[in-house]
């Protein structure tokens, strides 16, 4: 596939341009801080790419301050006292030293223990939180997965795990991969069913097309409930 990247501006909005073999122009405003990204088939021209966003410039903006307005986590230490958020509930974090191996282990509807080895530093310690939040969220996809690519009758794909600036999930339809975001282990579990319906959806209609949002609509009916719940939750600190 030809892909052409480049960036113009627009009334001082730095906007990403991605041209490919497409029908239609789309337009995406991104968290954390509202990147613009237009998604632009190959003929279309930089000036008309500038139209297209001064159109939905109201838009654009409402969206931006939308994300600016989420509640955002502080830079974590992984020490006692900071809250961190696991599906979906906010939880105090207790850093135990002395651990032969490091682990975290939910003490109560409140409090989460980091048992570390005396002397961990905060790489260590989060090295060990984000080894368990993944392993979570591994076994919360493998079910997820399953169930759902047989409902829909299709191959169960290959799945993935990483850390994404802008995307809760994506799908490789020619490698027949998904891959999901980690934050998801910390937003509420029907976010993470969701995306994972999304994302398998798009085996069926690519773009988001009207017949796309009919799919979804048939196989989750509530998802629009999932989607502004999982927008609505706080902001992670890291710049990846």
């Amino acid at each position: 596939m030809s892909i052409e990247a480049t960036q113009i501006t627009v009334g001082g909005l730095h906007v990403d341009v991605v041209r490919k073999p497409i029908k239609n122009l789309h337009l995406g405003v991104y968290p954390p801080h509202g990147r613009v990204r237009v998604a632009a088939p190959l003929a279309v021209s930089d000036d008309a790419v500038r139209l297209a966003v001064v159109t939905r410039m109201g838009w654009i903006k409402r969206q931006r301050a939308k994300f600016n307005a989420q509640p955002r986590q502080s830079e974590r230490a992984y020490v006692s006292g900071e809250s961190h958020y696991f599906l979906g509930q906010r939880y105090r974090l207790n850093l135990i030293e002395g651990a032969r191996a490091g682990h975290v282990h939910v003490r109560n509807s409140r409090s989460l223990d980091l048992h570390v080895r005396n002397g961990s530093d905060a790489t260590n310690r989060e090295r060990v939180f984000l080894g368990w939040y993944r392993e979570e969220l591994r076994n919360r996809i493998a079910p997820l997965v399953d169930k759902w690519a047989s409902a829909m009758a299709i191959p169960a794909p290959a799945w993935g795990i990483k850390r994404m600036k802008t995307k809760w999930g994506t799908c490789n339809i020619e490698a027949r991969r998904v891959w999901l975001n980690l934050e998801l282990i910390k937003k509420p579990p029907e976010c993470l069913e969701y995306v994972i319906v999304h994302e398998l959806t798009h085996f069926f209609e690519r773009r988001h097309s009207e017949y796309f949002v009919e799919l979804l609509d048939s196989r989750l009916p509530n998802w629009r409930i999932a989607r502004d719940e999982l927008n609505s939750q706080p902001l992670a600190h890291e710049e990846w």
